[in-house]
């Protein structure tokens, strides 16, 4: 039979911790309201940070502090306080990484993206996702460390990685390559910054903005709305194109084929006023010029600026558009055209045997002047050949 006067305390005691832990709940939930009733966010962010682990942490307090003054087993004892301890590590890990959190997330706010001049806020960003997610990383990896030394088995398990630490050390080195290969890299990004949130980039052939960083791949939001997933490492190891590195100011092209009759004048002129009523033209470079010119047309080149890479893709086409319009309307000469001479009637026949008995005269002159003299021919030939007296006749 239980014996209920050894056991009825330490169920007075668990009892007691529970409602301590929900007391504790309720009263931190109680100060985050007021602290955001009174506008006080910090104050608010704070108790929302350590309010979930404290509710859980406080019991557990209570439990070790009376598990001395309960007359318990020593087995039950033991397990308690262990449990107990395990618990408190991993409230403390928990603790930890929201802590790591909330100050990446007050980072975040301060310095926000939605702006017109955003490259400093982008750098900040970046560099704050990243290491804030390497540095959760790192506090709960230390968390579970310590909870799992807590074990005498796993203790052992460690105490003999560490004798045979040559191959197994290098085998878990091979096998954990890819994972502090994105580590590492990540760190790289987060100092160097070849990449940043929001970036207009050129991956594999894909032009796309980075939405996301985490500790071990890259978001990128292509303009389609597909995701296209890259390893950390991949930015480190290969060649990419990054559109908005220093500035999101770009320059673009708009080419037209069109007539050797062109009047460039009147399209300068009209490239000018074009740019001059788009908003999306940041008044830096409005060029046209003749770049390439083969048999029957000249290759246009009209390049303008604009503040960054979606204006310019906009703005590229509307002036495409729009000088082509002025081309119809006012210069139609202007536009490629097929040519080919037409002639017609007997004249024309007379023309084409005329033209035709001077190429058979000619064709016979050109055998006659470029032939050899027989100095290629074979024997029977070459007796047969006339003399050159008689050519010369």
């Amino acid at each position: 039979m239980p014996d209920w006067e050894t056991y009825a305390p330490a169920a007075g005691v668990l009892l007691a911790a529970l409602v301590a832990g929900y007391v504790v709940h309720r009263i931190l939930r109680s100060v985050a309201r007021r602290a955001r009733e009174r506008r006080d966010r910090l104050a608010a962010r704070v108790v929302h940070v350590i309010a979930p682990p404290a509710s859980i942490a406080l019991p557990l307090v209570l439990l070790v502090a009376a598990s001395a003054a309960v007359p318990l087993p020593g087995t039950w004892a033991a397990l308690l306080q262990r449990t107990a301890g395990i618990g408190l590590m991993l409230c403390l890990t928990w603790l930890g990484v929201r802590t790591v959190g909330a100050i990446e997330r007050r980072i975040l706010l301060e310095h926000p993206v939605d702006v017109a001049d955003n490259l400093a806020a982008r750098r900040v960003q970046t560099q704050t996702r990243v290491l804030g997610r390497i540095a959760q990383g790192i506090v709960a990896l230390l968390g579970v460390s310590a909870v799992l030394m807590g074990f005498p088995a796993v203790r052992q398990l460690g105490t003999t990685l560490l004798a045979s630490a040559g191959v197994l050390g290098l085998v878990a080195g091979i096998a954990a390559k890819p994972v502090f290969g994105n580590l590492i890299a990540g760190l790289q990004i987060a100092l160097s910054q070849p990449i940043r949130l929001d970036d207009v980039v050129i991956v594999e052939g894909e032009w796309g903005r980075v939405e996301e960083i985490t500790s071990a791949y890259v978001v990128v939001r292509i303009w389609d709305e597909r995701r296209l997933i890259v390893p950390l490492q991949w930015f480190i190891e290969h060649p990419f194109q990054n559109w908005t590195r220093r500035s999101a100011e770009l320059l673009g092209a708009a080419h037209l084929w069109l007539d050797y009759r062109t009047p460039m004048d009147a399209v300068r002129a009209e490239l000018s006023r074009i740019c001059q009523t788009d908003a999306r033209w940041d008044g830096r470079v409005c060029v046209a010029q003749i770049v390439e010119a083969d048999r029957t047309t000249v290759q246009l080149r009209m390049l303008v600026s604009a503040r960054n890479s979606g204006d310019l893709f906009d703005l590229r086409c509307a002036v495409r558009e729009r000088m082509i319009d002025f081309l119809l309307a006012h210069h139609p000469e202007a536009l490629p055209r097929m040519r080919a001479d037409i002639v017609r009637g007997v004249a024309a026949v007379d023309a084409l045997e005329v033209r035709a008995g001077a190429a058979g005269r000619r064709d016979r002159a050109d055998a006659a002047e470029t032939g050899s003299p027989g100095a290629e021919a074979a024997d029977g030939e070459r007796s047969a050949a006339p003399a050159p007296s008689r050519l010369a006749q």
